[in-house]
């Protein structure tokens, strides 16, 4: 064994994390989780026998069947809450109204502890609701990214006028006499040979 494999395996585990992270990030994670934890013990305490040294206790009743079908259908249901997100309302209404269910059939909700988990669960899966991305930040002066001035709207770029400077990239256009732009520059009727004749025009 190297001595670099304790650094791999924690790289591997950090990817592992991360990527369990952005996977549990983009779906009712804990939903689903206390929905299947509430699917459990309601299916399960009805079939059970438990042993107080020689003596078995038996939990089965005649609604045995009704217990196993709510049970596995709430484990569906949290299933469905991962790898569906688009049912996850339809999912959360049915987990809570199989929880309410349970009280009746399945020992009182699983002894209590399945229909808690599976309420939470289905309310968790109803109030649910998928993040905004990030939005990117705009260009600051130096073309690098950053935050806006305060008070400014972030989608709104930030025009400046051309002014006529030694260094302007683009100068501003000669005025005519009357302090208008539009005329025909000084620069373009001083010469003698033009496209003219020689005379202003305009």
């Amino acid at each position: 064994m190297s001595a670099e494999t304790p650094v791999q395996t924690a790289g591997t585990f950090t990817r592992l994390r991360l990527r369990f992270r952005a996977w549990r990030g983009n779906r009712p994670f804990w939903a689903g989780l206390f929905t299947l934890l509430g699917g459990v013990p309601i299916a399960y305490f009805p079939y059970a026998t438990f042993k107080l040294g020689t003596m078995s206790i038996a939990m089965a009743t005649t609604a045995g069947a009704g217990s196993l079908i709510i049970g596995v259908l709430l484990v569906t249901l949290g299933l469905t809450m991962w790898f569906q997100q688009a049912t996850r309302v339809f999912a959360g209404v049915a987990a809570i109204v199989l929880s309410l269910v349970s009280l009746v059939v399945s020992n009182i909700g699983g002894f209590i502890l399945g229909f808690v988990f599976a309420l939470i669960g289905g309310a968790l899966a109803v109030s649910w609701a998928p993040g905004a991305p990030p939005r990117p930040q705009p260009l600051d002066e130096g073309g690098t990214q950053g935050s806006a001035p305060q008070g400014a709207d972030p989608d709104t770029a930030i025009l400046r006028p051309v002014v006529d400077e030694p260094g302007a990239a683009y100068p501003a256009p000669e005025p005519g006499r009357d302090g208008s732009s539009d005329r025909t520059p000084e620069s373009a009727w001083a010469g003698g040979d033009d496209a003219n004749g020689g005379y202003r025009v305009g």
